[in-house]
């Protein structure tokens, strides 16, 4: 890919940070810097060749940067931008990685300047592991991405953040507004984290003999970063919990069947379900 003439930074270096920093290095940006309050974090990412310099201070960069990449909790997001955005260079465009954004959007253009352009967005992609140490360059390779942006936000800069997309190796570019994004989110990554926990803090200490794939599966995602989710089900609480309503009703369907002895009725439920089942994957393959 040809390189991209700008200067990008890269505001906190855990995961998803560190990941976009390693794949951003291959687009051959004019220049990738870090910000982060971690100092070791910042060495090590210097160190590994991952930005061309790490900065604790973040008036520095960001007085020369065209383009800044949020990869902190979303709360904190809408803190630094506050805090930072009379540092920020005229013109530059900001974008973000939350896992929500209605609240985030909202905020955020209640407040900054009218000559930044802050275009919200979420990788779908992620590890069960937290920090620079986990970080992998190609965590991006053929995920989807969400794109939230309002009548704000410039068309030119849309289409440069959806061409870093591109390179970074996402596969599919979907653009919804930031109150449907909150609702479809709740569905399809809270509410299997919220199960997965669930799920786990039911077992007991010697279930472990009597696991198979399927357990770990329905559980993995149980190894979360506790902070940061539990700061987005509080913040897209109403969603979450319309979703926790809905999946409680297909619980009880299959509960009623099994109570009722009613087989036909089970093997029903579960014909849909696989059906559902083979349906999500063969558009997945696409």
């Amino acid at each position: 890919m040809e390189d991209f003439d700008f200067n990008i930074t890269i505001v906190g270096l855990g995961l998803i940070g560190a990941s976009f920093a390693m794949a951003l290095k291959e687009l051959n940006p004019k220049n990738l810097w870090a910000v982060d309050i971690d100092m070791e974090a910042i060495e090590t990412a210097q160190e590994l060749g991952m930005i061309d310099k790490g900065y604790l201070e973040p008036e520095i960069p960001l007085k020369n940067s065209d383009i800044v990449i949020m990869c902190v909790y979303p709360n904190l997001t809408i803190k630094f931008i506050k805090d930072n955005m009379n540092y920020m260079k005229v013109g530059a465009i900001i974008t973000d990685t939350a896992g929500i954004k209605k609240k985030v959007l909202d905020e955020i253009n209640s407040f900054i300047r009218e000559d930044l352009d802050f275009i919200g967005g979420h990788p779908m992609a992620g590890r069960e592991y937290k920090g620079i140490g986990f970080a992998k360059k190609d965590i991006f390779k053929d995920a989807n991405y969400i794109l939230t942006p309002t009548n704000k936000n410039k068309k030119k800069n849309i289409e440069l953040i959806e061409k870093i997309i591109k390179g970074i190796g996402c596969k599919n570019i979907t653009k919804v507004t930031p109150k449907k994004h909150d609702e479809i989110i709740a569905f399809t990554s809270q509410l299997p984290h919220i199960i997965a926990a669930a799920l786990i803090n039911g077992s007991n200490k010697d279930d472990n003999l009597f696991t198979a794939g399927s357990f770990k599966d329905a559980t993995r995602v149980a190894k979360m970063n506790t902070e940061l989710w539990a700061e987005l089900l509080m913040e897209n609480r109403d969603n979450t919990i319309k979703q926790i309503n809905i999946f409680e009703e297909h619980i009880t369907k299959i509960k009623n069947a099994i109570i009722k002895k009613d087989k036909d009725r089970l093997e029903a439920l579960f014909e849909n379900a696989r059906n559902k089942r083979e349906a999500f994957i063969e558009k997945c393959m696409k």
